[in-house]
């Protein structure tokens, strides 16, 4: 199976949201940290929005966040909505199949029944699986976090006379 780029970018936007939590998000720093494109991440915010998944919010102080609470968001149901249609077979596109064994190709069902695993196996995984209790990826998702704790130690050390 192949992941689409709008699937891959979809899951690091909701899990750079998981990661902030306690504040709307910007584009911009998604674009930043996830190595995206703002074009095709507003493309993929707007879809995920109108999932409800997550909420938007325009204007100068706006952003996005998590509409539903990480454990209650499985990844399956993000890469079925995202990665329509099936896989890249010619037996699953209605206009141009030119396969003449299409009537009698047990492959088209195997692909699906394939496919049915591959989401049903990710519909066990939830947003919070994948980012809580995960301090490598809070590194690389929040590194502003880390900067700033570090900030305050060292005002902390300075102000108390400690360097």
């Amino acid at each position: 199976m192949r992941i689409t780029k709008r699937t891959n970018i979809a899951i690091r936007v909701l899990m750079y949201c998981t990661a902030h939590r306690d504040r709307l998000v910007t584009k911009a720093e998604i674009a930043e940290v996830c190595k995206a494109s703002e074009n095709h991440l507003a493309q993929v915010i707007n879809q995920l929005a109108q999932l409800g998944v997550i909420n938007t919010q325009r204007g100068r102080n706006g952003g996005l966040e998590l509409a539903r609470a990480p454990e209650d968001i499985e990844i399956g149901s993000i890469f079925r909505a995202m990665e329509i249609p099936a896989p890249d077979a010619e037996c699953f596109a209605d206009a141009d199949n030119s396969c003449p064994l299409i009537a009698a190709c047990r492959l088209r069902d195997a692909l699906q029944d394939a496919l049915e695993a591959f989401y049903s196996r990710l519909d066990m995984v939830t947003l919070e699986a994948l980012v809580c209790d995960n301090p490598e990826l809070t590194k690389i998702l929040s590194p502003e976090e880390c900067d700033r704790a570090k900030r305050l130690a060292r005002k902390k050390s300075v102000h108390y006379g400690m360097r």
